[in-house]
């Protein structure tokens, strides 16, 4: 249905808006990957969601019409249509907001638990590139449908329906970019390339003793030349890089393992002492872990 919006060039037509969201009836919650819930909207000229933060991956693949996608921790913004996908990451502040006159419909499915990272990693997705686009590909329309439908019906089948679906998506996804080769023409260029294959390196490695001279052994590259190319593209040093990662990667394990001593979340993220992760987590978080653990309940 169509409803008339003014102008000032006068009257235009667009969608009436719509919104619906089907949660998993199947409880997931120590699954290795869990599908939460998936919807689709329709919505109005200029809707606008955040800045806000997640703790979960939600993935939106957009239907029709246009709007906006803006990363504040990367400063980077981008112009999404028909065919392309955002993927918002757990604890990065996002906002996304639709075309004043040709605001888009998307469909989103949202995610969780230990292999969601390495998840979205392999399918292209990472700090620097929240994006994709697959064009006129249609499959992943039908498969964000289908995750729906499943959860609509219901029954123990709804959750692995999902995860199947999520997996052949992601699949879809990185398939597209890789067989047309949109994946090269993204990036431009060689150094773009270096800087996500660095970030790709720190994003898998973070919980091992990594060090950035290793990192520029692995590459063939000078540590100095890499730290430089690093901060011109993403404005922080692959140091300072590391050390938000891991930091992020404890505060959601802060608060879903809460079996966990804060002695073990450290070492789980790379951190070998105990205080000097502390005193990196009050720099960030100005609270100490267990202090921020405590707020939560």
């Amino acid at each position: 249905m169509l409803h008339l919006q003014e102008t000032k060039e006068g009257a235009i037509r667009v969608p009436q808006s719509t919104y619906t969201v089907v949660s998993n009836p199947v409880s997931t919650a120590h699954g290795s990957l869990n599908v939460l819930f998936a919807g689709e909207s329709q919505t109005r000229p200029g809707h606008r969601i955040g800045p806000r933060v997640y703790d979960y991956y939600l993935l939106h693949h957009v239907l029709s019409g246009k709007g906006r996608y803006h990363c504040q921790d990367t400063r980077a913004d981008y112009e999404m249509r028909a065919g392309h996908t955002f993927l918002a990451a757990p604890e990065r502040l996002v906002s996304y907001v639709a075309d004043a006159e040709n605001p888009w419909r998307y469909r989103w499915v949202a995610f969780t638990g230990p292999d969601a990272a390495q998840l979205a990693v392999f399918a292209g997705f990472d700090e620097l590139r929240p994006i994709a686009d697959t064009a006129a590909d249609r499959q992943p329309a039908r498969l964000l449908s289908q995750i729906m439908s499943g959860f609509r019906v219901g029954g123990p089948r709804a959750a692995l329906t999902a995860i199947g679906c999520l997996h052949l998506l992601l699949a879809r996804i990185s398939g597209e970019l890789e067989g047309t080769g949109r994946t090269d023409r993204r990036l431009a260029g060689s150094e773009e390339r270096l800087v996500r294959q660095i970030v790709h390196y720190l994003s898998t490695q973070y919980a091992e003793p990594v060090s950035i001279q290793d990192m520029a052994d692995t590459f063939g590259y000078n540590r100095a030349y890499l730290s430089r190319l690093f901060k011109q593209h993403t404005d922080m040093s692959p140091v300072t890089f590391l050390l938000k990662l891991r930091i992020d990667k404890a505060r959601l394990m802060l608060r879903e393992r809460r079996e966990l001593t804060i002695e073990q979340i450290a070492s789980s993220v790379g951190f070998s002492d105990p205080l000097y992760f502390s005193k990196q987590f009050r720099r960030f978080h100005a609270q100490s872990p267990s202090a921020y653990r405590a707020s939560l309940l």
